[in-house]
This record gives structure tokens, C-alpha cells and sequence, in this order.
């Protein structure tokens, strides 16, 4: 009989202790960006993941056919964005290395190390043409220095499933490491979400920086699918991870539904926790089979509560999460940001979301 252990009771154990002050995020302020912007012989858009480094931040495009990242300025005044300016493009194009030509470079996610300002890049790869995930670190020019090493359970492209790999990442607090979310269950793991509530875990895993290698995974519980099915498309999965103190998270999941439109997205921030009883799934070939205990999770902010504060009701593909500047109050910022897919897809928005962190 299969054995999976689920935390919806641990969560709300551990949820509900008294006299406990909870971790709750306050909606501040959006900003919608002009759409198709050209910029040093580019245009700014698919602004799939962003990182605030050195009073700056760094956006990579998810663009496979011309791999890229951004640096920018952001002004935040009494809790309001005032301007976005970009100021210059890095093309991934190194002609030292063969690492880009042999990888397919579909990044995702970015973070910037302060003191060293090497740049890290998870990538989904191509599953449909046998092409593994990536994790690389580059300099600020964009030429490569190192990859990191694929864990036992993530090395089988077999297992994996075509757009749901590699697509968030944190670095640690404890500065040792960095974590990698994947988007979607393995299907060695469990079943994609859908309607109906079912096991749909996805893989956290923690990186050491100095032996380049995973050291311990865990799993994430995805939510079912809360809207009614119009069209062909009905997914669910981790868009962005932010460790914002040691074992606790900030994980963004994002539901899109074809036949809505503008309004095909669900957008729903959760915290979610590590602690003792976790279970390190590092060495588990098969979530399906095997025991385990997921991380804890509670809701913190669904987006469909916020329409009326958004442009025209729509939240937009949210694929993106950092630390913005602390605020006037002393409180931690939060910026999110959509890859509006270049507009391929349809009307979509290059939306930044301003937050607020209350503990």
C-alpha cells in the first residue's frame, strides 16, 4: 500500500499555537511597465526571476534563443514604485566555453552574491529534447565560471516533465548555499494538480557552494486547482522561492487556466516552513512509494482578494520574488515581477508588485 504522509495536520498544529505573532504581507503598490520596450538591442519583457543585490536589481529574461539578464534601478517612495530604469543588458554569448552551446540556457531564476558579484542562473533546460535543467554561475559580463552537479533524484530527464523543472531560487541565509525549487511534481512523485485535492509534491533542494553538489531535498505539497476548467490548459505549480529567515520561505504558486483570458491566473503567495520533522527526500527515488513529511505551509496572500487594486482586475504571470529596500517604518520590502511572454500569448503585463513583510 502506498505510504505518503501529507502535512495538512502538522501545518495546522503548528500553525495554531497561541500567542504566536504570524508572519503576514500587506499589498502596497503596483506598477505596469510599458510592454516591448527596446533596450540595448533587446526589448524588456519575459522578466522570469529578480534579485536585489548592491542597491540594484538584476532580472533575467526568459528568452532560450538569446539568454540574458538585466540590471536596473528601482525607486521606492512612501510605499509607492516611481520609476523602473534599466540600465544595461548582458548577453550570455561567453567564446571561452562550450557550456552555453552544449546547455539549452531557458533560465528562470536568478540571485546576485553581494561580495563576490558572481551571478547564479537556474534554467529549465529542454526536457523534450533531452536537454538536463542547468544551474551556472557567471560574472557580471555574463561569461561562465562554474555549474553545479545534479542530484541522483533530478540527473533522469526521463522523470522529469517538459516546462515543469527548475524554476525558482534563494540564496541561503546562512550563506553556505543556495535553494532550487523545482515548478512540477516528478513523475516518479506525484500527480500534476487538478480539481480535486491529491498529492503533487515538488522538489526544494539545497545546494552546497563549496562542494558545488545537493546535500538535502525536501518536499512542497502544491494546492489543487480552485477554478472550473475553459479551455485545454489547467496547471498549478512553484513559480518563486525567497528564504527570508533559516528554513522559512516565501513560495509563490501560480495557476493558469486557458480560456480566461487576461484573468488566467491564480496567483497565491504561501510561507512555508522547515523544522525537525521534515523529511530529507535527498535519497528517495519515488515520492509515490516512500514515506515522507512535506514542509508546513499556510497561506498568506491569494490575489484574487486584490483585484480591485490591480490594472483592469488582472494579476499577471507572477515569476519573480525579492527583498526590496527596508521601509520608512522599518519594515521589509517585497518586490514580485511578471514575465509577460513577450506578449506571444496575448495582452499581458510587465507588472511589478510592491509588498509589505509584518511579523
Amino acid at each position: 500500500m502506498k505510504k505518503v504522509i501529507f502535512g495538512v495536520l502538522l501545518t495546522s498544529l503548528f500553525f495554531s499555537c497561541k500567542n504566536t505573532k504570524q508572519t503576514q504581507l500587506n499589498f502596497l503598490d503596483e506598477f505596469v511597465l510599458a510592454d516591448s520596450i527596446s533596450f540595448q538591442n533587446s526589448i524588456i519583457g519575459g522578466l522570469s526571476g529578480v534579485d536585489y543585490a548592491n542597491d540594484a536589481y538584476y532580472f533575467v529574461v526568459d528568452d532560450a534563443r538569446n539568454p540574458r539578464f538585466l540590471k536596473a534601478k528601482i525607486s521606492i517612495k512612501q510605499n509607492k514604485i516611481e520609476t523602473v530604469d534599466f540600465e544595461n543588458v548582458v548577453f550570455l554569448n561567453d567564446t571561452t566555453t562550450s557550456y552555453y552551446k552544449e546547455n539549452v540556457l531557458d533560465l528562470e531564476s536568478i540571485f546576485v552574491n553581494s561580495e563576490t558579484e558572481e551571478v547564479y542562473f537556474v534554467g529549465e533546460g529542454s526536457i523534450n529534447t533531452d536537454k538536463s535543467p542547468t544551474i551556472f554561475k557567471t560574472d557580471l559580463n555574463g561569461n561562465f565560471i562554474d555549474a553545479y552537479e545534479l542530484p541522483k533524484s533530478l540527473n533522469d530527464n526521463k522523470k522529469i516533465k517538459h516546462n515543469a523543472v527548475f524554476e525558482g531560487s534563494s540564496k541561503s541565509l546562512d550563506g553556505k548555499g543556495f535553494w532550487v525549487a523545482m515548478e512540477g511534481p516528478l513523475t516518479t512523485d506525484g500527480e500534476d494538480p487538478t480539481f480535486t485535492k491529491a498529492s503533487s509534491p515538488v522538489r526544494i533542494t539545497y545546494f552546497d557552494k563549496t562542494s558545488k553538489k545537493a546535500t538535502k531535498q525536501f518536499a512542497y505539497q502544491l494546492e489543487h486547482i480552485t477554478k472550473p476548467s475553459k479551455g485545454n490548459i489547467n496547471l498549478n505549480g512553484v513559480t518563486s522561492i525567497l528564504e527570508y529567515k533559516e528554513n522559512h520561505f516565501f513560495i509563490i504558486e501560480r495557476t493558469y487556466q486557458s480560456g480566461y483570458g487576461s484573468h488566467g491566473n491564480i496567483v497565491r503567495i504561501f510561507e512555508a516552513v522547515i523544522d525537525k520533522e521534515t523529511t530529507n527526500i535527498l535519497n528517495m527515488d519515488s515520492l509515490k512509494v516512500s514515506a515522507f513529511i512535506p514542509l508546513k505551509k499556510r497561506l498568506l496572500l491569494n490575489f484574487e482578494e486584490l483585484n480591485n487594486q490591480l490594472t483592469e482586475g488582472i494579476i499577471d504571470n507572477i515569476e519573480g520574488l525579492t527583498f526590496g529596500p527596508k521601509l520608512a517604518n522599518g519594515n521589509q520590502s517585497l518586490l514580485l515581477i511578471a514575465d509577460d511572454n513577450f506578449q506571444v500569448y496575448g495582452k499581458q503585463l510587465n507588472q511589478f508588485i510592491l509588498l509589505e513583510i509584518v511579523h
